[in-house]
Order: C-alpha cells, then sequence, then structure tokens
C-alpha cells in the first residue's frame, strides 16, 4: 500500500477515536447476563436477561430444554445500543412438574457469547377428573360407556369408581360395579349395561375427595310407527300407530311432517293410552293432501325419560 493512503487511513483512525466515533473494525462482542424466570406457571414461564450490544447492531435468543444440552432455542430478536439492556421472552407449551434449564445466547459482527446456565421448575398440576357418555341419550334397553381422564401431575395408576344416582336424584351418589385402574395417561372407561332409566353418574378417586363433573345420561323410549300402506291417493286418510316402550300412558305425541328446510311440522297430536305393563299404545288417523316424510314425536315431561321420535316414514301418492 503506498505510503500516502496508509498515511490518510492513519488520520481517519486518530481523529476518530478524539472525536468519539466508532472505527470500523472496532466492535467487541456484546456483554451477555441470565436473568432470572417470572410467572412461572404449570405450562409457561418468562424468562430474562440483560445484553450490552457494545455499539453493534446483535441478535439473541434463548436456548431452554429439559436438560443442559438444551435443544430449543427461541425466535432470534435483535437490538442496538451501547449500554446493558433488559430483554424477556414467554415460553409455553412446557410440562407441568419439570425442571426445565436455560441461557441467553447474544452475537453481533465480533462474535457470540453465551450466558451462564439457570434453571426453573414448572409446578405440579392438581389432578382432576373429566367423564362423558358415548353414547347419550340412550335407547330403553341399550348400554353406554363412561370414559374419561384424570388430569394432573401424577395422574398414572389411579385407582377410580363410578357412582350413579338414577331419577328422581333423591337415592344419592353409590358405586357402580368395581373400582378400576387408570392407564399410563390417566384414561379409563366404564361398559354400563342396559339404562333402566335417566340417570346422573361421576367418577370418584377411591379413597380421596376428588370427583368429576355430573354426566347426565338420558334414556329414550322405544318408539315404534306403524301405517297401513305407504303410497294413497290424494287427501285420502291414513291411520298411524304404534307402541311405546316402556309404557307410558298420557303421553302426549305429534304426528310431523318434514318441511323442505328440514325442520318438522306438527300435523296431529295424539295422547299415548295404556296396553301393558311393558308398553303404551297411540294412534291417530290424518288426511294426506300430497306425499312426504312423517315421524312420530313422543314429548315425554316427566323426568325419568327424555323425549324422543319414531323412525321416518315416506308416504307417496298414487
Amino acid at each position: 500500500m503506498p505510503v500516502r493512503a496508509l498515511r490518510s487511513i492513519l488520520l481517519i483512525a486518530v481523529a476518530g477515536l478524539l472525536l468519539g466515533v466508532p472505527v470500523a473494525g472496532a466492535a467487541t462482542k456484546p456483554a451477555v447476563t441470565t436473568g432470572g424466570a417470572t410467572n412461572v406457571v404449570q405450562q409457561s414461564a418468562r424468562i430474562a436477561g440483560q445484553i450490552d450490544p457494545n455499539g453493534a447492531p446483535t441478535t439473541y435468543s434463548f436456548q431452554y430444554g429439559r436438560t443442559t444440552a438444551y435443544g430449543q432455542s427461541t425466535p432470534e430478536l435483535s437490538v442496538t445500543g451501547d449500554g446493558r439492556r433488559g430483554v424477556s421472552v414467554d415460553l409455553t407449551g412446557l410440562t407441568a412438574a419439570t425442571k426445565y434449564h436455560y441461557r441467553l445466547v447474544a452475537r453481533n459482527s465480533a462474535g457470540q457469547t453465551i450466558g451462564a446456565n439457570r434453571s426453573f421448575t414448572t409446578p405440579k398440576a392438581p389432578l382432576g377428573i373429566t367423564i362423558a357418555a358415548t353414547p347419550n341419550p340412550v335407547v330403553f334397553g341399550s348400554g353406554t360407556t363412561i370414559a374419561g381422564q384424570v388430569t394432573g401431575t401424577g395422574n398414572a395408576g389411579v385407582n377410580v369408581a363410578l357412582q350413579s344416582n338414577p331419577f328422581p336424584y333423591t337415592q344419592g351418589f353409590k358405586q357402580v360395579g368395581n373400582v378400576v385402574v387408570a392407564g399410563a395417561d390417566g384414561s379409563f372407561s366404564f361398559l354400563l349395561p342396559a339404562l333402566p332409566m335417566t340417570t346422573q353418574y361421576r367418577v370418584v378417586r377411591a379413597g380421596a375427595s376428588l370427583a368429576s363433573p355430573v354426566a347426565l345420561v338420558g334414556v329414550q323410549p322405544v318408539v315404534s310407527t306403524r301405517v297401513g300402506t305407504y303410497r294413497v291417493r290424494r287427501n285420502a286418510r291414513l291411520t298411524f300407530s304404534g307402541t311405546i316402550r316402556p309404557a307410558l300412558p298420557g303421553t302426549l305425541m305429534a304426528l310431523q311432517k318434514k318441511k323442505a328446510d328440514g325442520s318438522w311440522a306438527l300435523i296431529a297430536g295424539m295422547v299415548s293410552r295404556t296396553s301393558n305393563s311393558e308398553q303404551s299404545k297411540y294412534e291417530v288417523r290424518v288426511r294426506i293432501p300430497r306425499g312426504g316424510t312423517y315421524r312420530v314425536y313422543a314429548g315425554i315431561a316427566n323426568g325419568k325419560f327424555v323425549p324422543t321420535v319414531g323412525r321416518e316414514v315416506r308416504i307417496r301418492l298414487r
């Protein structure tokens, strides 16, 4: 390099130093301090730190994981200027009752600086129980399955029991069947045979004051529907008849016809009558001005059973 050019570069550098202007290539690595963790709950936490960019544009991120190998990193962010700046990020998707390690890492044109390792432990998640019945409601004479899960820290292998409280719900909850052991993920199920009436169910942890919310399983009576013919002349009269099982005399019933929008319109009403101890009967005779799809609705409102419908019947004109 010519002597004159070298002298010019030296003069510019000296002038920059005298005036306090950074000289290109004079940046230093950022200073980094890994800070503490706050807002630590079962599935999230906020971790913080401090960075001094030392006058150069700097990017940073937090490395974290269950060991000092970390394995995960937050998205890179940037900071500029000179002097210490506080930074923080929120970690989500954490696991309860777990120790996490983390550190702050920053980088600029002069190199990378890695902060010290720190750690925090997420608190235990309290035990809880969730349940659902499938199917629900059930058809009279059919069964259902009560399935669910024990949630929270230490949910594997918990002993649980099913309790029932049938309509009119004055008996109180009593255990049904044997205690079962929840699986490795806390899951369990109870298979129930034919339900005689609408019943409340809950699952409890055996020997502890922990219970699931109450699941109400409705029982629908069986409605049969008969017609003399499926093809009639316009405005001819047609009789719809059938039974309700179990016997429910005095039940308000309705013959309905499906509308174009899928809803059901009332055609005629009737009341079921006594037949025998096992079933009741109903019958209604109506004029058929046009074809369509019909059904019988049983508006049961005694609490012991829930409303239900019979099969859909397609009537055509001839």
